[in-house]
């Protein structure tokens, strides 16, 4: 059961941008920070990163993804 999903379009500088912090981050070991739609989300440096491909008719999709445990 998913609590929350959001979903932002960025445009590719802003995209290009983000990935270049969050490369930084993974190289260095370090959490990753990023806000979405008002909601800032922390990445712990030992997340999980998959790449998920998805195909349903005509439409695909490529997600990466982060997967941990919230800590509370």
């Amino acid at each position: 059961m998913k609590d929350l999903e959001i979903e932002k379009t960025y445009r590719v500088t802003e995209l290009v941008a983000k990935l270049r912090r969050l490369s930084d981050c993974l190289e260095q070991g370090k959490p990753f920070e990023i806000q979405l739609a008002g909601e800032r989300i922390y990445v712990p440096a030992g997340a999980l990163f998959t790449i998920e491909h998805e195909r349903e008719g005509e439409e695909e999709e490529l997600e990466f993804q982060f997967k941990w445990r919230n800590e509370r």
